[in-house]
């Protein structure tokens, strides 16, 4: 899908003559304001954006598109302008994120060719973040990635004879209706995952557990030490949500230790599913203590 951002209607007409042939399907946009809600409502492959906007400036919005978490780094923009292309405004396209510049008259096939290659480059992108060991929103290692990470962890623990621990958190309380901005919603989410990353210790892995659940291993950490670490996480938490000038976000935890790793009942994989276990085992209890240990 390409977003197709121009406010006259005959020159998005001629672009999209360009693109339906050659097999790309359009979204038009005709303001910086539908440029962006467009962005939030498909995925985008590319973005054609004119320079002659009748409510933003087009550089602007071009440094908005590159730092929206819809759009990925490696979605190509192109930007257009209905006179032709001159120095300064290519500089300033490239300044702002742009792949590139394109002046009347447009060179058609040079466009598509230059289109189609970005494309190709933003296909082996997405899949190489298909596989990667982040989350892309938050930074955080996946939670495929976080098993990998607790067995090397484990045969650390093992060679040292030291603990290994791990923390489970979720916002408190029930997950709101899709579109709520509450504890549970995407973006209060995605923003505690950066907060979560931020706070951690150097020593610590950070990662994405579930929709709402985030993981926090941490290494030659005793069970008195997670209720710290927990303790501490929350306060962090918190200070950063009132610096920001959030709404309060509440947590509910619950945390697993391996002593020895071999020697304990847990085996060293079984640790994140434990500390998540208790998790829950807290958020059900909403009385009862915030955070909680794993009792097999």
């Amino acid at each position: 899908m390409v977003l197709l951002v121009n406010a006259h209607e005959w020159s998005s007409r001629a672009f999209e003559s360009i693109l339906g042939p050659a097999g790309y399907a359009v979204l038009k946009a005709y303001s910086g304001r539908e440029a962006l809600a467009g962005a939030h409502r498909v995925r985008l492959d590319a973005v054609v954006l004119d320079t002659e906007l009748p409510d933003v400036d087009a550089f602007t919005l071009c440094r908005a598109l590159r730092v929206d978490p819809d759009i990925t780094a490696s979605t190509p923009i192109f930007l257009t302008t209905p006179g032709p292309t001159l120095r300064t405004e290519l500089l300033e396209g490239l300044r702002a994120g742009a792949n590139g510049l394109w002046g009347q008259p447009l060179d058609t096939e040079h466009f598509l060719l230059r289109l189609e290659g970005h494309l190709r480059a933003k296909l082996d992108a997405d899949r190489a973040r298909e596989h990667s060991l982040f989350d892309e929103r938050t930074g955080l290692y996946t939670a495929a990635a976080l098993q990998r990470r607790v067995r090397e962890l484990a045969a650390q623990a093992e060679r040292l004879g030291t603990a290994l621990t791990c923390v489970a958190l979720a916002p408190d309380g029930e997950p709101p209706a899709r579109g709520d901005d509450g504890p549970g919603s995407d973006s209060r989410i995605e923003s505690l995952g950066r907060m979560l990353r931020t706070a951690g210790r150097m020593s610590d892995t950070v990662g994405r557990a579930g929709p709402r659940e985030f993981a926090v291993l941490a290494p030659q950490t005793s069970a008195a030490g997670a209720v710290g670490l927990g303790e501490r996480l929350a306060r962090a938490v918190g200070d950063l949500t009132r610096a920001a000038g959030e709404p309060p976000l509440r947590l509910r935890a619950g945390y697993e230790t391996a002593l020895g790793v071999r020697r304990g009942s847990a085996q060293p994989t079984e640790v994140v599913v434990r500390a998540l276990a208790a998790l829950r085992a807290s958020e059900a209890d909403p009385r009862g203590s915030w955070i909680r240990c794993f009792e097999g």
